[in-house]
């Protein structure tokens, strides 16, 4: 089966449809998140989104290419930790149809396959429903609690605490896939510190 979305790095050229979801899903995101609304935030995420600490996934429609939401792998850490914590929100107009999970279950297969991170952990406000049933469709669990984690909206909040590991990741090994595309390859510019086998592959794949 096809998947219906496909992941990709953000670029500056998405700015324009970026900011415009963004600013039209200001109600939506609504205490949850705050999406980059402006020209220099949004600046100022590419920048921040860079391997191999840093993954900005944007999830992209196939049928029409447009942005449905954004997936972020950040703080990612090798060696004998191989962990990332993983943020994510949905834009205003394709919510209710699965994108996300489509989604979010690509960005962990491409965490656990190609980047041979081990586990994954997303931090979730109690009260907000719809991203809890999404970890939960994508095979998380619930691990801890985590009273005033984050502030968020001007005030500390609580979180609970989702993680998934890579032995437990059937349900996001089983997601739909194009089987007639090959993983696309992202010609990035190349560090000279950065020589390891995590880091050669981290920079020489991104799946579709």
């Amino acid at each position: 089966m096809i998947s219906r979305v496909r992941i990709r790095p953000p670029t500056l050229a998405d700015q324009g449809p970026f900011l415009a979801a963004a600013r039209a899903s200001l109600r939506l995101h609504r205490p949850w998140v705050t999406a980059p609304s402006t020209a220099s935030q949004f600046q100022a995420y590419i920048e921040r989104m860079a391997p191999l600490s840093h993954y900005g996934f944007l999830v992209c429609r196939r049928d029409n290419e447009q942005i449905a939401g954004v997936v972020n792998m950040t703080n990612v850490v090798h060696g004998l930790f191989r962990s990332a914590y993983l943020g994510y929100y949905l834009f205003a107009g394709h919510e209710g149809q699965g994108f996300m999970q489509e989604g979010l279950q690509a960005v962990i297969r491409h965490a656990f396959r190609t980047l041979k991170l081990h586990r994954l952990e997303a931090n979730i406000q109690p009260g907000n429903v719809p991203s809890l049933a999404l970890v939960k469709a994508c095979g998380f669990s619930k691990e801890g609690y985590s009273p005033r984690y984050l502030k968020i909206g001007g005030r500390w909040r609580d979180h609970e605490r989702w993680t998934i590991i890579a032995d437990q990741r059937s349900s996001a090994a089983s997601i739909p896939t194009d089987q007639t595309t090959p993983n696309h390859v992202v010609r990035r510019k190349k560090h000279p510190a950065r020589t390891s086998t995590y880091a050669k592959a981290a920079w020489k794949q991104f799946p579709v």
